[in-house]
């Protein structure tokens, strides 16, 4: 599937981390989401319930980020990613990128992310009905 809706660098400020002191400070961190669809109906239609909306999926990523703590940025993106493929049934597949750019790396950088892709038959909600 080519069609894609697109959440890019949503900023957050979390306490997600290993080290006491990213839970005691926290810090800044930036949040994809891509989600491949097949956006032809909400297209054809004009429909907003032909589709899934880049609101709600900044809204979930916004809430999971903010109001849980995880050790591991991949966690984050797990709770994010299976939250929205449990929701949403037309998502076929969903790559979330966690984007860390005050990592506790004693080096210059950027930034470290993380970027994980699921697809439908990853999702814990699937594997259960099956």
């Amino acid at each position: 599937m080519a069609d894609r809706i697109l959440v890019h660098r949503l900023a957050v400020f979390a306490r997600h981390g290993v080290l006491p002191e990213e839970e005691r400070l926290g810090q800044r961190f930036y949040i994809s989401v891509e989600c491949r669809l097949d956006l032809a109906p909400a297209g054809r239609s004009d429909d907003v319930t032909a589709t899934v909306s880049y609101a709600d999926l900044a809204e979930i990523a916004l809430d999971i980020a903010t109001n849980r703590r995880f050790a591991l940025i991949e966690a984050l993106a797990e709770a994010i990613a299976e939250t929205c493929l449990v929701r949403f049934p037309r998502i076929e597949t969903i790559a979330v990128r966690i984007d860390k750019p005050s990592a506790p790396i004693p080096a210059v950088l950027d930034y470290a992310a993380i970027e994980i892709v699921r697809g439908r038959s990853d999702s814990v909600a699937t594997t259960e009905t099956r």
